[in-house]
């Protein structure tokens, strides 16, 4: 069998997306993947070759100002070393965010990474749920209770600390996680096979 390595690039400010972060690795793990979690604000060159090992990328930061974090963006130019030689070209990407508001222009921030994913020729793994808490029978315990599509979003009031994180969108981060597992399984499987 062979064991996905998925790693979690991220950022977080207060440590709210830090919470994010670790739910992405809990479901990745599992799963069955080898997991590297890795702060883009403090990464050194050994993450950086982790990165570049990696079957799969998950992008995370807070929504700040309708976008990712300032040293979110500071790694993405720093990505561009690896966009010449297109070295991530066919790794699986996919992404999460928080922000403070319901919607908080999240949105934009996963379709930056998306963006970002595209240019180094990725391929992006949505989160695969349907949306929850929009019927009369839902709650906000549903999982994908934000309702997005792109990746995990998230929601914590602004005046709460990271233990604050609702427990619907640390289990929506956890399924994210395992998606990017099984499909960087089965990429991995495929790649094996077609070399054979």
């Amino acid at each position: 069998m062979t064991t996905p390595v998925v790693s979690i690039a991220y950022h977080s400010g207060y440590g709210h997306t830090a919470v994010l972060a670790e739910a992405v690795r809990t479901g990745a793990v599992e799963a069955g993947a080898e997991v590297h979690l890795i702060n883009v604000a403090e990464i050194t060159e050994e993450q950086w070759t982790a990165l570049d090992g990696s079957d799969a990328i998950v992008f995370g930061s807070p929504t700040y100002m309708g976008t990712a974090s300032g040293p979110f963006h500071v790694f993405a130019e720093a990505t561009s070393k690896r966009w010449f030689g297109q070295d991530w070209k066919d790794k699986l990407a996919a992404g999460f965010t928080n922000s403070g508001s319901k919607s908080g222009d999240k949105l934009h921030t996963l379709q930056f990474f998306q963006i970002l994913a595209a240019q180094h020729g990725m391929h992006w793994i949505n989160l695969g749920l349907h949306p929850g808490w929009n019927n009369s029978e839902g709650s906000e315990h549903d999982l994908n209770r934000l309702g997005v599509f792109a990746g995990a979003a998230a929601q914590t009031n602004v005046d709460e600390g990271p233990d604050a994180v609702h427990k619907a969108d640390v289990a929506t981060a956890e399924h994210l996680g395992r998606r990017v597992a099984e499909a960087a399984r089965v990429f991995a499987r495929g790649r094996a096979a077609v070399a054979a």
